[in-house]
């Protein structure tokens, strides 16, 4: 690398990294040494200090989904998206940050993945400042959720002061994110969660809370403007009785079991991948520094704990996130 214009670089060598030869369950996670990477350009190198988990890592531990199959002779496959840490190595061109910066981010989704790792290669532009008001595992933790839910409600559905936001899974990664984010930005928030969550999801800002087990929402929720799907099937169709008039816009986040729709007037239903931004990672690392946005970590677990990580996860009943410090 070009190191004339002064920058530090890390030292050649290897790290460790959580991956899998194999599709599987959470057993399938092991620990190895592999080559440390270095940034391209455009690029910097982070040690990472924490990483957090997200459905997507164990619908891609499970299945071949955007990734595609593992092969024989590949290296073992290392997820993960979210990361929070320190600049290491600046690649050839990229200005926006210096080695010693701590920052935090969203890998690109989804071909991007590699954060279960001490060191992860990112376009610097993909990354922001960490807030000093928050800690590496608390960054790390709202990266993915907080991206996915601004660019859910803001960039995508337009959302303004005064609408009317129902959010299904508000207890959820995304889903609590998301609550915050509308109530901050002035909307009602109306959101489904078990009962034993109602009091959590309160505190994010919801102004009604729909035991979803016990209650159909469709039932007692009107005048809604925007929908936050983070659960698919027949949500979209059951929440677009909620919109007011029958006019407003939907969208759903899991594409897999949910199909758009495009029958109903005045119906905007959107099936939405999360991008890596780099505006919209600076608007999270704004809403987090003015205290308008906080993660709640239900778990945390060193990296070479991974799978256990992955088990707490997919249970499905986490409020808010499990995090993997390095």
């Amino acid at each position: 690398m070009d190191d004339r214009d002064g920058r530090a670089t890390a030292a050649a060598g290897t790290m460790t990294a959580v991956g899998q030869r194999v599709l599987g369950g959470p057993d399938v996670l092991r620990s190895h040494t592999r080559p440390r990477p270095r940034p391209g350009p455009g690029e910097v190198l982070v040690r990472v200090l924490a990483t957090s988990l997200n459905p997507t890592d164990w619908v891609h531990r499970r299945v071949e989904g955007f990734l595609g199959p593992i092969r024989r002779d590949d290296p073992p496959r290392v997820l993960g998206w979210d990361l929070s840490g320190v600049v290491a190595e600046v690649g050839f061109g990229a200005t926006y940050h210096d080695v010693g910066d701590p920052v935090f981010g969203l890998l690109p989704y989804p071909c991007g993945h590699g954060a279960a790792a001490e060191y992860a290669v990112a376009p610097a532009r993909a990354l922001a400042r960490k807030p000093v008001t928050v800690s590496h595992a608390q960054a790390a933790a709202i990266s993915l959720v907080g991206v996915t839910a601004w660019q859910a409600l803001v960039e995508t559905a337009h959302l303004r002061p005064g609408h009317r936001v129902l959010v299904h899974a508000a207890a959820g990664g995304v889903g609590h994110a998301a609550v915050q984010i509308a109530a901050g930005l002035g909307a009602h928030v109306v959101a489904t969660a078990g009962a034993a969550h109602h009091d959590f999801v309160a505190a994010c800002g919801a102004c009604q809370v729909v035991d979803y087990p016990t209650t159909p929402f469709e039932d007692v929720v009107r005048d809604i403007d925007i929908v936050l799907d983070t659960v698919g099937g027949d949500y979209p169709r059951r929440s677009a009785r909620t919109l007011r008039d029958g006019v407003g816009t939907i969208v759903s986040l899991v594409l897999d079991n949910t199909e758009r729709i495009t029958d109903l007037a005045g119906v905007r239903h959107r099936l939405m991948l999360v991008e890596s931004s780099h505006d919209s990672i600076s608007r999270i690392e704004e809403l987090v520094a003015d205290s308008l946005l906080a993660p709640r970590i239900e778990a945390e677990f060193p990296l070479e704990r991974a799978a256990e990580g992955h088990r707490a996860g997919e249970t499905g009943h986490v409020a808010g996130k499990v995090v993997l410090t390095v």
